[in-house]
């Protein structure tokens, strides 16, 4: 279970951690275990030999090793290549966590056979080992999520697993190096070193910090915004950066934070505001900077998210910014009835994916509720207008549709062409949104587009992600 777990976060930062991901990934797993049952109950008939369960745990532990080793090289690999998303994530789990799943699925149905002693206590024997085996499980899936992730981190995890099926494999039989256990030892040794030392050049030419919360693996590193400005990013997924701050500078580095500032065209007077999506926290700063006399409560989900803010980002306490740490779904169906002149949204799970729960008919219900009778809603997402890409824009274009009257988006890039992945803002409001042509974004409107998805999301069925797939393939294209 803690190698499962921590497969997610290994495949992360290359191909995301979607649901396809996920699936692919406990998919895989569970076959290969079923494998190393298979294996197992077979072996152990023909062979039954505690030094052969020692092996199978050794080599285990190196196959563990190998992942660490080739980790990087394989998924870049994967990463680049042309195939969709759904075959990368079963091809990045079957070369990298498959056959040592095969080996730990060897090991139950193996020590079962070694444990019986007689048919009379079978059943017994039977019962208490897949009994320990499940407890282990329990113990080991709160292991990685309360501790080994956020304190250990992902990469050195897999050090300890895979060190502790070398000792493990070591000491449950007498045993001597031979060549191959002596290769498995020099492997696990060079992976560690060698992802160590990777991982300190990377920090050393690009400033890199792999940091593993709660909810995601994030990573920090000096790099150059659209303008090819230097900044220091922040990033979860591996084509897009979520947030970037100048190093000598709070002036917003990202085009589309620029775009929130739309509702000073629309609305003047904000007191209150919302934002869903903290990241970097570099609007909400600049926000209260520009707006005096306003305050902005702030939901991020992830708690690391915000110590990485506040260490990286230079963000402070400010009694005008109340950070809540919640779901914005969750928030959202609890706050109270208009509380705020506008709702920003800037979540985003994995490759510009927005969390569904915050895309459905149920959840803008939500936003109308929150926002006073004047108030705006902006929110930014990223798709295409038309083609194959904009399955998710249309579809949440028409959810919006149904929620308020007057509704109007915009492209942060002009340059564009409307089949482009983007990043595209929609703006919602129950009255009218009136705009002076004359001001620098009223070029960037898109006033006319063909809807061809007349679907909506809702909370029983939001395919985001789906529709998402076609789009991160024509972005690779």
């Amino acid at each position: 279970m803690i190698y499962e777990i921590i497969g997610s976060r290994i495949l992360a930062p290359f191909i995301g951690t979607s649901t396809y991901v996920w699936t692919s990934l406990i998919g895989i797993i569970l076959a290969a275990l079923s494998v190393g049952y298979w294996l197992g109950g077979k072996t152990a008939d023909r062979r039954p030999n505690i030094k052969v369960l020692s092996s199978a745990l050794f080599t285990a532990g190196g196959l563990i090793a190998l992942t660490i080793f080739l980790q990087d090289a394989v998924l870049a690999f994967i990463a680049t290549s042309g195939l969709i998303l759904e075959l990368k994530a079963v091809l990045a789990a079957l070369i990298l966590f498959a056959p040592a799943s095969v080996l730990l699925g060897f090991v139950v149905p193996y020590a079962v056979k070694l444990k019986i002693l007689s048919i009379a206590d079978a059943g017994k024997t039977v019962g208490r080992i897949y009994a320990f085996s499940t407890v282990g499980s329990i113990f080991g899936t709160f292991l990685a999520g309360f501790f080994l992730i956020p304190f250990v981190g992902s990469v050195r995890t897999l050090y300890l697993i895979a060190g502790a099926l070398l000792i493990l494999g070591s000491v449950i039989a007498p045993f001597k190096f031979t060549q191959f256990r002596s290769a498995v030892v020099v492997l696990f040794v060079f992976a560690v070193a060698t992802s160590e030392i990777y991982g300190y050049f990377l920090f050393r030419s690009i400033g890199l910090y792999d940091i593993d919360t709660e909810y995601s693996r994030v990573r920090v590193f000096d790099a150059k915004n659209p303008r090819g400005e230097p900044v220091l990013a922040l990033a979860t997924d591996p084509y897009f950066i979520q947030s970037a701050i100048y190093p000598d500078s709070d002036e917003l580095a990202l085009e589309y934070t620029k775009y929130y500032y739309l509702v000073q065209d629309f609305r003047t007077d904000i007191k209150n505001a919302l934002m869903i999506g903290g990241a970097g926290f570099t609007f909400p700063r600049d926000f209260l900077k520009k707006n005096p006399n306003a305050r902005i409560d702030v939901v991020e989900i992830d708690p690391g998210m915000t110590v990485i803010a506040r260490r990286f980002f230079r963000l402070k306490d400010d009694p005008r910014m109340n950070i809540i740490h919640q779901d914005g779904r969750i928030y959202l169906n609890n706050a109270g009835q208009a509380k705020y002149d506008v709702v920003f949204l800037d979540a985003f799970g994995s490759l510009f994916t927005v969390p569904f729960q915050l895309t459905t008919i149920e959840s803008v219900s939500h936003i109308r509720r929150v926002l006073n009778e004047n108030g705006v809603v902006i929110f930014n997402l990223g798709g295409a207008v038309s083609g194959s890409s904009s399955l998710f824009f249309q579809a949440e274009y028409n959810t919006y549709r149904k929620i308020f009257p007057h509704v109007r988006v915009f492209k942060v890039n002009t340059g564009y062409s409307n089949e482009q992945l983007q990043n595209l803002i929609i703006i919602a409001s129950l009255s009218e949104l009136n705009i002076d042509p004359e001001t620098d974004i009223a070029g960037s409107e898109i006033k006319e587009f063909e809807i061809t998805h007349d679907g909506i999301l809702t909370d029983d069925l939001a395919p985001v992600e789906y529709f998402n797939s076609f789009a991160q393939r024509n972005y690779r294209r």
